[in-house]
């Protein structure tokens, strides 16, 4: 076999490695890009559920301070109460 014939044989393995290459390059890109898309889903799923929890534990924070408040003078009066008795 010649020079010529050896380069040659090299330049048709390494065009057919890379084509290979590309193909499975190709295949990694989709497969990649379907998990970005489902993770992407699944960011937004759960930006919606934080955003719906930090709403209702804001809600309900609101409810226990009310009621802690309310519980709070009541406690307080009686204070009063029983040092004017005094």
């Amino acid at each position: 076999m010649d020079i010529n014939d050896e380069i040659a044989k090299l330049r048709d393995g390494l065009l057919q490695q890379r084509d290979e290459l590309l193909v499975q390059l190709n295949l990694a890109k989709l497969e990649t890009k379907d998990e970005w898309e489902a993770i992407e889903s699944k960011l937004e799923q759960w930006q919606l559920h934080a955003k719906g929890a930090l709403e209702e534990a804001k809600d309900a924070s609101e409810d226990i301070h009310a009621s802690l408040s309310l519980l709070g003078d009541e406690i307080k009066a009686a204070y009063e109460r029983i040092k004017n008795r005094l």
